[in-house]
């Protein structure tokens, strides 16, 4: 057997990406589409990153029942039991709980990787690089590890790891804790103490060791997954998902195991990230200078315009005069004109298109 068919990976892809709306919504969420116009979903890229040294018949897809079919569309080559069906959402503590006793049946001495399914990722083989350090180091380690992102910046849009640096063992750092979203004060001292990593929600550690986790820090949740030991990797598995699924409690691996564990571990990733979790973080991540526009799927003649995200369906002509940092985005059924700075309002005026104008376009 290779040290390969140790290596599992479950990619998270059930989330339904609001604050990209009016392209994402509940019934087609961003991680389907091919948001950077490359060709390609972002759940195929990450797939096709990850499957370059994780073999296909050990990729799993965590998901949303609703999302299946998207699912076997866009990835013809995994078979139906490669997909797991949340029933109901309940955040990613009891997905990756339920996944990692699904692989642990089949291959106790397995190392996994959870990674979202909407990030981007600029240098692939240093991802892949971090990823088999990640991997050798958890299967030699008691060790729950998380990937961190060097800030460069003081955002307030993500969580934050504090890391010992007196407390290093090639190339991991021990993490002191995690904190969510801190205010723009305290995100500046975070940056400028030099200690602080962004939470990129990227993580790798064994099998055994996240099992055993979850019964120390989450015994309600690990036994109630225990039930279905029997029935993981069985035409009975569904079944058992579909009826004790709903009874997990709704939380977060962070707040769930991460933040109560003393083995946690940060490695500092040395590749580029992005979390496309906004616009504007998409408009970054395509322009190299905030003033040009950035035109995906679109035709456009433009004066006098500078900063703007510009996105139509089917390639649809815009011609604008006098636009400057806006967020434009046109689709089938919806029409978003929004300044950047704007965009955290997205959320909100979901509710107002939900309640005042119609349910089925969000």
């Amino acid at each position: 057997m290779s040290q390969f068919s140790h290596y599992h990976a479950v990619i998270m892809a059930g989330g339904v990406g609001s604050r990209f709306w009016p392209v994402s919504t509940a019934a087609f969420p961003k991680q389907f589409h091919d948001m950077l116009g490359t060709g390609k979903s972002l759940l195929q890229t990450t797939y096709d990153r990850i499957n370059k040294i994780v073999p296909s018949e050990n990729i799993l897809i965590l998901t949303n029942l609703r999302y299946k079919d998207l699912v076997l569309q866009q990835l013809p080559q995994l078979k139906a039991q490669q997909v797991l069906l949340e029933p109901t959402m309940r955040n990613t503590a009891p997905c990756i709980l339920y996944a990692a006793l699904k692989i642990k049946k089949d291959n106790p001495d397995a190392v996994m990787l959870v990674a979202p399914s909407d990030h981007w990722i600029e240098d692939e083989a240093a991802f892949l690089d971090d990823v088999l350090q990640g991997f050798a180091y958890c299967a030699q380690n008691d060790a729950l590890v998380t990937l961190g992102i060097r800030p460069n910046a003081p955002n307030t849009g993500y969580g934050y790891i504090q890391s010992d640096k007196l407390q290093i063992e090639k190339g991991f750092i021990k993490v002191t804790r995690f904190t969510e979203k801190p205010n723009m004060e305290t995100a500046k001292g975070f940056l400028a103490s030099g200690n602080y990593f962004w939470n990129a929600g990227i993580f790798i550690w064994s099998v055994a060791t996240i099992a055993n986790a979850f019964a120390e820090h989450q015994k309600t949740m690990f036994n109630l997954f225990q039930l279905g030991k029997d029935f993981y990797n069985t035409n009975k598995e569904q079944a058992f998902i579909d009826a004790h699924y709903p009874d997990a409690e709704n939380i977060s691996i962070d707040y769930a195991i991460l933040e109560k564990a003393s083995n946690v571990w940060v490695l500092p990733a040395s590749f580029d990230w992005n979390d496309l979790g906004t616009w504007g973080s998409l408009f970054e991540k395509m322009s190299a200078k905030p003033d040009e526009n950035v035109l995906i799927h679109t035709r456009a003649i433009l004066n006098n315009c500078s900063g703007n995200i510009i996105r139509s369906a089917n390639k649809k002509l815009i011609v604008a005069e006098g636009l400057h940092d806006y967020i434009v985005v046109e689709t089938d059924k919806a029409l978003l004109i929004l300044p950047k700075e704007k965009e955290q309002a997205i959320k909100q005026i979901l509710k107002r298109v939900e309640t005042e104008i119609d349910q089925s376009l969000i």
